[in-house]
């Protein structure tokens, strides 16, 4: 009998367990395939031994990649630490949507912030503000590391 026939008669409608059971499973893989495409899984809170995270050797630095994931508040976080030689450079100058943040560890570095190169040491920050050209060199004797803290948000500019 059809939906309209039934609701016309006032019949009740059945619904069976096996219909449950269908509605239940199409439910769940919805959500399934929804959460996949997401991509990564919401980071909680961690602690992560600086050994534990394996030196990746690239062109002109080494990195040690800690972690790249969304939370509960960001649609990601990321947090990387890189060594650069004396007199390297990370990498031209160039901009992104999204803020970051530098530590200066070991070494001292030049920076372009805000249209000015700035020479900065160990216990250093530098904030590079979304869509503003920033760049880093070192420019010591020795080894400089640093940690970047890059995070997008639903505020973070598309492009």
């Amino acid at each position: 009998m059809a939906v309209g026939s039934a609701l016309q008669s006032q019949e009740p409608i059945v619904i069976t367990l096996r219909d449950m059971t269908i509605a239940a499973l199409s439910v769940t893989a919805t959500v399934g395939v929804t959460l996949a495409a997401s991509g990564a899984k919401t980071m909680g809170s961690v602690a992560i031994e600086w050994n534990d995270v394996p030196l990746k050797q690239e062109e002109v630095r080494a990195v040690r990649q800690f972690f790249r994931a969304p939370t509960a508040t960001l649609n990601e976080l990321e947090l990387h630490v890189t060594t650069l030689p004396a007199g390297a450079t990370s990498h031209a100058p160039h901009k992104h949507p999204n803020e970051e943040l530098v530590i200066v560890k070991e070494g001292t570095v030049e920076v372009l912030v805000d249209g000015q190169l700035k020479r900065v040491g160990p216990g250093s920050v530098v904030f590079n503000a979304s869509n503003q050209m920033h760049s880093l060199r070192n420019v010591g004797d020795g080894p400089a590391t640093y940690h970047v803290i890059n995070w997008t948000s639903a505020a973070t500019p598309r492009s």
